[in-house]
């Protein structure tokens, strides 16, 4: 039994929240989020926030109904504070720049690499070495941080790589050597 979707989720006054069909759509100050309702699942709007109903009849709904309420939560956080996610690029003549809508990184390849952002995601860049990324999508920033992440993930032994800035890189002992 979920106790999560239970709850009802607040609303500040800035944020405006309506139902479309089979959608929710959250409006606030720094833009609008829609998600897609489940069948099993009805959304209840009223002035002091939102709460999820399920169908008592299916199974699947209580576990439904506790994602559905943290997809709206979250949508309502986007659209009023926003998200922040922050990496960091660890090793000798690793860098990133930021040209327009496009992160170009040089990571030890023989090339450089340019990294599109997505429509709704914007970069800053405090340093060479380290990258915030904001939207209001927690979703969409999560993915983004996960794919630059990718294009070259940490290695164990030095921790040279890209790195979200609260991760540990477990580190690995190299050769012992000859004696």
């Amino acid at each position: 039994m979920s106790r999560i979707g239970k709850l009802k989720v607040p609303c500040p006054d800035t944020v405006k929240v309506t139902q479309a069909e089979d959608r929710v759509i959250v409006k606030g100050p720094k833009g609008e989020l829609s998600e897609r309702i489940h069948p099993f699942l009805t959304v209840q709007i009223d002035s002091d926030g939102v709460q999820v109903e399920k169908d008592p009849n299916q199974r699947k709904a209580d576990a439904l109904s506790g994602l559905t309420r943290t997809l709206i939560a979250n949508m309502v956080k986007g659209v009023t504070e926003g998200f922040k996610r922050e990496l960091e690029i660890v090793g000798v003549g690793y860098r990133a720049e930021l040209a327009g809508k496009e992160l170009v990184f040089q990571l030890g390849y023989s090339h450089k690499i340019n990294f599109p952002l997505p429509e709704g995601i914007s970069a800053e860049l405090p340093k060479p070495t380290q990258i915030i990324l904001t939207g209001i999508d927690k979703a969409l920033l999560g993915q983004t941080a996960a794919k630059i992440r990718a294009l070259r993930k940490p290695e164990p032994y030095k921790g040279k790589g890209v790195k979200y800035v609260e991760e540990h890189i477990r580190r690995k002992v190299g050769k012992a050597g000859a004696k």
